[in-house]
């Protein structure tokens, strides 16, 4: 605040509002951000059974891409029906196994689990894919497709054969027609409350 030569008591006042005025008007500090809770350490009792070396990695994914190059791969309706429950598409599942990554091998069970993203409405949300290799050698099912809740943590043998055990494949839907039921005065019309 620069003073003036003869500073009287008003002149004071004046200029210590002023200063006063100026600093309401700057945006007041930002808020301190809650920190989040830390996901959870996973534990290596639920890795058993799964491989997660990097040679195994590497050759799973050089079998994946030549499989995937190849068009060797059918996408299951249970993971076409993950797809459309939660939002991403069959394309999203094609461009995971191409550009993403294998993060475990589950050799007992002749399966693998890739992860990668799609984008929706303009964000990027994670994608696993289960994918389970065919006796042949030659190409692949792909069995499951789901946004994780913890994208950084492999999916546990027990946790993975839960999931398929406990999802049924078949969208339980029916098809109901707009009609007069027998005995009903109506005129066939929805009603509004049902």
């Amino acid at each position: 605040m620069p003073l003036r030569d003869d500073p009287t008591l008003l002149t004071l006042r004046a200029e210590i509002e002023r200063d006063e005025k100026q600093r309401r008007k700057l945006p007041p500090p930002p808020a301190p951000k809650a920190p989040q809770k830390p996901v959870k350490p996973q534990r290596t009792a639920d890795l058993q059974g799964v491989d997660t070396s990097d040679f195994a990695l590497a050759s799973a994914h050089r079998r994946l891409k030549d499989a995937v190059f190849d068009g060797d791969y059918v996408i299951k309706p249970h993971a076409i029906g993950h797809a459309r429950a939660e939002g991403f598409l069959e394309h999203d599942i094609v461009m995971v196994l191409n550009f993403g990554r294998v993060r475990a091998v589950y050799p007992e069970d002749r399966r693998m689990l890739v992860s990668g993203y799609f984008e929706a409405h303009g964000f990027k949300l994670p994608l696993h894919v289960v994918v389970e290799l065919h006796r042949d050698g030659r190409g692949f099912d792909v069995v499951t497709a789901f946004v994780p809740k913890h994208p950084h943590h492999i999916v546990s043998r027990q946790r993975l054969a839960l999931m398929l055990r406990w999802d049924s494949e078949d969208v339980k839907a029916r098809v109901v027609t707009p009609g007069n039921k027998v005995g009903y005065k109506n005129k066939g019309r929805w009603k509004r409350g049902a």
